[in-house]
């Protein structure tokens, strides 16, 4: 079969760094190419927290698979719908929004994939196998294989059954989402807070015993992701397109205003 390799997972399952993208304002799919030349490995679309519509999404992720860069969907909710009509248009990984206990992690975990692995419908015309035709025992597998399913944890309750969850079959990547994580626990923003730190590290360890594989986002200090780097997060939200063009733009307009002294002479 030819299907299309999902380069994130490759990333983690070699050991390295797999750094995404938060996908945020960008309409148009050269965001995928774009992402790409600046050397990232999967496309964080956001669902959760902007006004993008499937259509887009869809259009982005199945733009994607020709770059070499992995289409993954924050999704609004849990249900099921949310994640399959992505899936079926190029998605090649879900991300899912504030998995607290083991039960919604199954829940999510089997929505993603084929029987027998989940309950997840087997379409036709798949964009993520070119749309050739192949046996279905054969998409199912394949298929299976290449998605990524990844379960956020946002908040102490989840915290506390970080173990569980990185126990269940099918969730790929356990995600500590830094910022709402920080709220709950009544120290938001606070991304070096000791207690945030303990967190993140119980869910390392929870899934180095579950081969299973940590990440880290909503934190962009430099220290702050070195450190959770340095104690095994591996799967990186690295910051936003709206994140990166602020910057990029305020950089660039502080320098022409430090010219502004020598125009006015």
């Amino acid at each position: 079969m030819n299907a299309v390799q999902n380069h994130a997972r490759l990333r983690l399952e070699e050991g390295k760094l797999s750094l995404g993208i938060g996908i945020r304002q960008a309409r148009t799919v050269d965001i995928a190419e774009i992402a790409r030349l600046c050397g990232f490995d999967w496309l964080f679309i956001d669902m959760e927290h902007n006004s993008m519509d499937v259509d887009t999404a869809a259009q982005i992720s199945a733009a994607a698979l020709a770059t070499g860069i992995t289409p993954l969907v924050r999704v609004p909710g849990h249900d099921q719908h949310h994640a399959t009509r992505l899936l079926d248009s190029g998605a090649m990984g879900v991300v899912f929004p504030h998995v607290n206990t083991p039960e919604q992690a199954t829940l999510v975990a089997r929505a993603c994939r084929f029987p027998p692995a989940g309950n997840r419908s087997v379409p036709g015309g798949l964009p993520q196998l070119r749309f050739a035709s192949f046996p279905i025992k054969q998409v199912i597998e394949e298929i299976n294989r290449e998605t990524l399913v990844v379960a956020m944890l946002e908040t102490p309750q989840a915290i506390d059954n970080a173990e569980a969850i990185a126990a269940v079959n099918g969730i790929d990547v356990v995600l500590v989402g830094g910022s709402d994580l920080s709220a709950e626990m009544g120290i938001p923003g606070d991304f070096g807070n000791p207690r945030l730190a303990n967190a993140i590290g119980r869910v390392v360890e929870a899934c180095q015993r579950y081969g299973k594989h940590p990440g880290v986002g909503g934190m962009y200090d430099h220290g702050i992701m070195q450190r959770y780097v340095e104690m095994g997060a591996r799967f990186i939200l690295s910051g936003s397109d709206l994140a990166f063009l602020i910057a990029g733009a305020k950089s660039r307009t502080g320098f022409l205003r430090s010219l502004e002294t020598g125009v006015a002479a």
